[in-house]
């Protein structure tokens, strides 16, 4: 079920991406400037861009489901915890091998003679 979410979202970027380059630009760029918007009017582009601003918001609203989607059908995937590397394992299972030194008191025989 993943692999065709995944398919369906591929597809519908690759037309997203399709239907947004073949947009003409709303501002006219410098086409605008000298003159050339005017002839965006003529022979029914006005429809065009309409279906296609259509087609680009129905395409991106499209590939926000599919990828919710994804996360609600598959959500283990990011959530489970990453196991610990080999480095990691050996280090916790490494026995120390050195150990403080325990400091032993001298016998109290030692005693001044004023003490006895």
């Amino acid at each position: 079920m993943t692999y065709l979410f995944m398919s369906l979202i591929a597809i519908v970027s690759i037309l997203l991406i399709l239907v947004v380059l073949v947009q003409n630009p709303k501002g006219g760029g410098l086409s605008g400037a000298f003159g050339g918007s005017s002839s965006s009017m003529m022979g029914g582009v006005k429809r065009t861009n309409d279906f296609l601003e259509k087609a680009t918001w129905t395409l991106a609203i499209a590939l926000l489901v599919l990828v919710i989607a994804v996360n609600v059908v598959n959500p283990s995937q990011g959530s489970e915890a990453l196991p610990d590397s080999q480095v990691n394992e050996e280090i916790d299972n490494a026995a120390p091998t050195f150990q403080a030194p325990v400091q032993q008191q001298a016998p109290a025989t030692d005693l001044p003679e004023a003490a006895e």
